[in-house]
C-alpha cells in the first residue's frame, strides 16, 4: 500500500513531466497523466475556458475537469487562492475579476509548475498574481487570508482530503468562500471497472464518493454546501460491458452509478474557536 508521501512523489513526478508537455500532448494523455492509454477520450474532462475573460492560452495544460472561476463569485478588490495552480490557468482568470486592488496566490506541489506559472505571470507582466510552492494538506499561507478559493481537479489527488479542506477553512476569511472542481464516484463501482477508468481518465485516480466528499467538506466546518454543476463522465461501452451485468448497465446509464465531474460551493460561516470576547458575534 502506497503512503501518503509515495502519492505525493508520483504527483510531484507526473505532473513535473506534464509541465515540459503542450496542452495538445496533455489531452492525449490520460488527462495528464502519461499512462500510454490506447482508448482515451480527448475530451472526457475538457471544458472550455476561450469564452472566459483573463485566459492565457500558454497557462492552459488542459487538466481541469470544470470551470471553478466561472462560478467562485470573485469580485473585485478579492484576494483569491488558487489550490494546485498548476501553470496558472485559473490564477490569471481570476486575476481578470479582481483586478489592480485584488491579488491572487497560487499554491502547488510540483516546483515545475510553479516556474511555468511565474514565467507566464512575468510575461503578463502582473505585479499581484504570486505563486507559492507548497502542499495543500500545510497552505504557506496565514490563516484568514483570502476571500475566494479555488481549485481545479487537484483534491483528488490529495492523500488526506480532511486535512486539504482544513486548510481552506483556515486561509479563508470569515464570510469567505470556495468554489471547487473535482471528480467523485456515485454508487459502489466493481473495482475492476473503476481501475479501468483510472486508466481511461487518470483523474479518477483518488476519487472518493460523493457523499462522503461532501461530508469531509462538512466536517471541516463550512456551511451553505451547493453542488453548482455535476456532470457524469462518459466511458466507452467496451469498458462498461467488460465489468458489468445487463441490470448494472442500465443503471449506471440511468445515473444510478458512476463517475462524475462536480463542481462545489461552499462558505466559511464562522470560526469554529474564539479568540476573544467579540470574535463569535
Amino acid at each position: 500500500m502506497k503512503t501518503s508521501e509515495h502519492l505525493k512523489e508520483i504527483v510531484k513526478e507526473t505532473y513535473g513531466n506534464i509541465a515540459d508537455q503542450s496542452r495538445e500532448q496533455n489531452a492525449s494523455s490520460c488527462c495528464g497523466a502519461t499512462c500510454g492509454c490506447s482508448t482515451i477520450d480527448e475530451a472526457i474532462m475538457a471544458e472550455d475556458y476561450g469564452k472566459l475573460e483573463g485566459y492565457v492560452k500558454d497557462a492552459d495544460l488542459g487538466l481541469g475537469c470544470g470551470l471553478p472561476t466561472e462560478f467562485a463569485q470573485i469580485k473585485e478588490g478579492d484576494v483569491v487562492i488558487d489550490l494546485g495552480s498548476g501553470a496558472g490557468n485559473d490564477a490569471f482568470v481570476a486575476r481578470s475579476v479582481v483586478g489592480e486592488k485584488g491579488k491572487v496566490i497560487g499554491v502547488d506541489l510540483t516546483e515545475k509548475m510553479i516556474d511555468k506559472a511565474r514565467e507566464n505571470a512575468k510575461k503578463l507582466g502582473l505585479s499581484n498574481v504570486e505563486f507559492r510552492l507548497g502542499d495543500i494538506e500545510n497552505l504557506p499561507i496565514a490563516g484568514n487570508t483570502a476571500d475566494v478559493v479555488v481549485s481545479n481537479c487537484v483534491m483528488n489527488l490529495v492523500p488526506d482530503k480532511v486535512k486539504a479542506f482544513e486548510e481552506t477553512y483556515r486561509v479563508l476569511k470569515q464570510g469567505g468562500h470556495f468554489s471547487i472542481s473535482d471528480i467523485v464516484i456515485v454508487g459502489d463501482l466493481p473495482h475492476p471497472l473503476r481501475e479501468s477508468a483510472e486508466m481511461y481518465a487518470g483523474c479518477v485516480a483518488g476519487a472518493i464518493q460523493k457523499d462522503e466528499y461532501l461530508d469531509v467538506i462538512r466536517k471541516a466546518g463550512f456551511g451553505n454546501i451547493v453542488l453548482q454543476k455535476e456532470k457524469k463522465i462518459s466511458l466507452p461501452d467496451e469498458i462498461l460491458t467488460n465489468y458489468l451485468s445487463e441490470k448494472e448497465l442500465q443503471e449506471y446509464r440511468e445515473g444510478g452509478m458512476g463517475i462524475f465531474s462536480i463542481t462545489v460551493y461552499a462558505e466559511k460561516q464562522s470560526d469554529k474557536t474564539c479568540c476573544g470576547p467579540d470574535c463569535c458575534n
